[in-house]
């Protein structure tokens, strides 16, 4: 059974910088949608950043020009740089990938807090 693991969340002040790491158990990035999504107290889940075929990247609107994400799969491992901080960034981050072969598997990391203090 895969996993992922994340790590790289702490506390940090706004203007600061993180960076998150995804590691998986198997190889399963280079045939995955990968992404980083995030869940703030009393808030529904939401997508920050994804790659999809080709490399293409996707971003929330919120996270455009500070987030980065990026993938290295020799290491099946999944990043995201975090610049310029804000407030409301505070949320768990969780590691997501949905596998592009059958039987279509989805995987989820345990997540990993982010506090970003004003």
């Amino acid at each position: 059974q895969v996993q992922l693991v994340e790590s790289g969340g702490g506390s940090v002040q706004a203007g600061g910088s993180l960076r998150l790491s995804c590691a998986a158990s198997g190889s399963i990035f280079s045939r995955s949608l990968v992404g980083w999504y995030r869940q703030a107290p009393g808030k529904q889940r939401e997508l920050v950043a994804r790659i999809i075929g080709g490399g293409t990247t996707n971003y929330a609107d919120s996270v455009k020009g500070r987030f980065t994400i990026s993938r290295d799969n020799a290491k099946n491992t999944v990043y995201l740089q975090m610049n310029s901080l804000k407030s409301e960034d505070t949320a768990v981050y969780y590691c997501n990938a949905n596998s592009m072969l059958p039987p279509w598997t989805v995987y989820w990391g345990q997540g990993t807090q982010v506090t970003v203090s004003s």
